[in-house]
């Protein structure tokens, strides 16, 4: 009897089968508001991707005529050796090629209708190859606010702590729930595991749609399999559309796999289901030996990068091209698609306008994040706190007790420059912590989870505590060993410029990073600007005697020189210092003021000297410009961020 028709063996396959649907039921009620039940397709038509040649200046073809759909409950493998057009692919079908110089073609449809960036941004997540996480929040937290940055206003604390479980347990991270991610500093979970999150993290905001890029990139073989297996797992359970872009999966990953893309020099080379790919190959003369994973022979066959006779490779690969775009397989793709429109024509999604938090939930949800980042993460703040009070005690013990005579004018003058430029130019710690939270916004921001503006309003909130904090605990130290001005008055007001210094340093640091947001460049940029800063200042080079280039351009807007000023102007607005007595027994004073021929320098006379061209009482003019300046950063680091849109 064949093994086909062997009555037990059918009865079997039909309660094994059964059971699966059972438990398949079982997994969609547990978890059944990530359940799509709106979004049956997705397809696209004659896709092309241009992109134009830096050198010479024409159009060159990246994607080629692609043709496809995928259906809900199933996986899409984009496969494809090096640059075979497969993230392009991903990225179009995400809406995500937004440069000026790549020019896309042809249709995307999404239940039979033209999919726009703006409505997939609310039913499609993208998980990037890279995985953007903040490192000093635990898995838990991580996946909590993806789901308070998404999810409507409407569903309470109780529900939304509800998916966040079903998340952690969907995805085998229970365990792992209370353990950090990891930071330079501070192991985390394994790189399996920030996969799964990263996913888990996208899959709380009850996406129809997840686009993943290389999802087992940097995993061993046995990783791979388990993240492939989550995701194919979860494509069935909850309904979804899975595509995602993969390189060269093992043989068990491969299997895992319900549809194949094989591209090659931006052309389709297969697309179809995963059980029609050996036939097809063996149809046109290439069958896949046995005994060899399947994914690493189709690979080897269509990439000529490393062939040894190249116009034999080019031979192959454009009658593999050839005999797709011939083959009946490509003809029924087209009739397919059609019977997909005509199916699910009219169900398009609903997007509802409250179907999102408005930008004060996202600002305070931000905020919260950031907030418990900054006491966990120690190189954000703890370490930039160390760092100025060993500043503070350097400072205060190379400026220790300075008398109030005439000799030390030089020396205060030289330690209020001390003070603020350096605490302006040490904020360049800032940038790794800044650069993380960058990467989220940047991933975020493409999810549509959020804009700019939320983002810009709680990277300014959350540091104000600190650096103030930073201000008060430098200034405890540096202020009162150095012997400045020893009154409440001059210390609140030393105090307050020297917060000031380092918001708009601070301000300078993320428009730095926020343009060029690569550390070591950042750091470059950043040091050289503070370098700037000192030189046209007016301590090295006074204003009156500066190039009139640097002076016109750079003097008036640079915020170091505005606090020296004003700290300067606080030293010795009502200070008065004793004149050196000459051989003769007469008094020798260095500047000139009504009080010399009691043997006193009033210290006004110092600020007239140094010709800053401020009187004694103007700190408002001073601190009121400081304010703009960093308005100014903020505003011109927000508007980057909407203009920087990748």
């Amino acid at each position: 009897m064949a093994v086909g028709k062997n009555p037990a063996i059918q009865a079997t396959r039909l309660f094994t089968n059964n059971a699966a649907e059972k438990d398949l039921e079982q997994s969609r009620q547990a978890n059944n508001h990530f359940v799509n039940d709106t979004v049956h397709s997705i397809s696209w038509e004659n896709l092309s991707v241009t992109v134009e040649d830096r050198r010479t200046k024409t159009p060159l073809t990246i994607l080629s005529s692609a043709s496809g759909h995928v259906e809900a409950g199933k996986v899409l493998a984009l496969m494809g050796p090096s640059g075979c057009g497969k993230t392009t692919m991903l990225n179009a079908l995400a809406h995500r090629l937004t440069s000026s110089k790549t020019k896309t073609t042809g249709t995307i449809q999404v239940n039979g209708q033209a999919a726009s960036a703006s409505k997939l941004s609310y039913i499609a997540r993208y998980v990037e190859q890279e995985d953007a996480l903040i490192g000093s929040l635990t898995v838990k937290e991580s996946i909590y606010f993806s789901a308070q940055l998404a999810l409507p206003s409407a569903i309470n604390k109780a529900e939304r702590m509800g998916r966040v479980k079903d998340a952690l347990h969907s995805f085998g991270i229970e365990g792992q729930a209370d353990t950090l991610v990891g930071t330079p500093l501070r192991k985390g979970i394994s790189g399996g595991q920030k996969r799964r999150l990263s996913v888990a993290s996208q899959l709380v905001t009850s996406p129809k749609i997840l686009f993943l890029d290389e999802p087992t990139s940097g995993l061993d073989s046995a990783a791979s399999r388990e993240v492939m297996s989550y995701i194919s797992r979860l494509a069935k359970q909850l309904n979804l559309i899975v595509i995602i872009s993969i390189h060269q999966p093992s043989t068990t990953t491969f299997d895992l796999l319900d549809q194949i893309m094989l591209l090659s020099s931006g052309k389709t080379c297969f697309f179809g289901a995963r059980e029609d790919i050996e036939p097809y190959f063996e149809s046109i003369s290439h069958p896949i030996p046995l005994h060899i994973n399947p994914a690493e022979f189709l690979l080897d066959l269509v990439n000529i990068d490393f062939a040894i006779d190249k116009p034999a490779a080019n031979a192959q690969l454009d009658g593999i091209h050839q005999s797709w775009s011939q083959s009946p397989n490509a003809q029924n793709i087209q009739s397919s698609i059609t019977q997909l429109l005509n199916t699910d024509r009219g169900a398009l999604w609903h997007i509802e306008p409250s179907s999102r938090p408005d930008p004060i939930f996202q600002t305070l949800t931000l905020l919260h994040r950031s907030f418990i980042k900054s006491y966990r993460d120690v190189i954000a703040y703890q370490v930039r706190i160390a760092m100025y009070l060993g500043l503070a005690i350097m400072m205060g013990t190379v400026w220790l007790r300075l008398p109030y005579t005439q000799t030390s004018i030089q020396t205060f003058i030289n330690a209020i420059f001390f003070g603020g430029a350096f605490m302006s130019f040490m904020a360049v710690a800032y940038i790794p912590a800044y650069l993380e939270d960058f990467q989220m916004f940047r991933k975020e921001r493409a999810n549509g989870l959020y804009g700019p503006l939320p983002f810009t309003l709680a990277n300014f909130l959350i540091g104000l505590p600190y650096l103030f904090l930073i201000s008060i605990l430098f200034s405890v130290i540096a202020y009162w060993l150095a012997n400045l001005r020893p009154t409440a008055s001059g210390f609140w007001l030393w105090v307050l410029y020297l917060f000031l210094d380092l918001l708009a340093a601070e301000g300078l640091v993320v428009l730095i990073a926020s343009l060029m947001p690569i550390f070591v460049v950042a750091l470059a940029v950043t040091a050289f600007a503070n370098g700037l800063w000192m030189c046209v200042g007016g301590f090295l080079v006074p204003p009156g005697t500066l190039n009139v280039f640097w002076k016109y351009v750079f003097h008036y807007i640079d915020y170091q020189a505005w606090v020296t000023q004003g700290l300067i102007i606080n030293q010795f607005k009502t200070t008065i210092y004793d004149c050196a007595v000459d051989n003769h027994g007469g008094w020798n004073c260095m500047y000139p003021s009504d009080l010399m021929s009691e043997g006193k320098i009033r210290g006004t006379a110092v600020i007239e000297a140094f010709r800053y061209g401020y009187g004694s009482g103007e700190h408002g003019k001073i601190i009121g410009i400081m304010i703009g300046i960093i308005a100014a950063y903020r505003l011109f680091g927000y508007l980057l961020l909407v203009l920087k849109r990748t």
